[in-house]
């Protein structure tokens, strides 16, 4: 669990533009959170959903428990749900990481099991390491899937740390 907060915290913070997809152009960039030299910035990369998301008290210093808000409906029932993220910076891969969230016979959170339709919301808060983030730009690519590798939601960021 405390690798899938990490790894949520991470994917919050960063991104590059999205690609746009089916008749129209591509979801809005949001802001997740800016202040003290920090800005966080996501865009869906779904073609068809756009989801909410925001971090509590934005901060170069990221603290052990960070607060986070996440809501989506979703258009798949959640048997299993598997997180893929890919951190870069200068164009290089700093780090790829899988984890699974939901498994059938393991839930480790109370939306495992949801039904599509459903919506997901979380507030509250998210375990991961303390550390500080290094000045610089950084993009990540973040996919929730299903075990028949349907997309919950997908999501490119940017974290510009100053």
């Amino acid at each position: 669990m405390k690798g899938f907060t990490a790894a949520l915290l991470l994917w919050t913070l960063i991104s590059p533009s999205c690609r746009g997809g089916g008749g129209g152009g591509a979801w809005p960039t949001h802001t997740a959170c800016s202040d003290s030299g920090l800005e966080v910035l996501y865009q869906s990369c779904d073609p068809l959903q756009d989801f909410g998301f925001s971090i509590e008290k934005c901060s170069k210093e990221l603290k052990s428990n960070v607060n986070i808000r996440f809501g989506i409906i979703l258009r798949e029932d959640i048997k299993e749900l598997f997180l893929d993220l890919a951190l870069m910076s200068k164009g290089s891969s700093v780090l790829n990481f899988s984890y699974p969230i939901c498994e059938e016979a393991l839930p480790k959170f109370s939306f495992c099991g949801r039904r599509k339709g459903e919506q997901i919301y979380y507030a509250g808060p998210v375990n991961n390491p303390g550390i500080e983030i290094p000045q610089g730009e950084y993009q990540i690519l973040l996919e929730l899937y299903t075990e028949k590798r349907s997309t919950v939601a997908c999501a490119n960021a940017t974290i510009i740390c100053s």
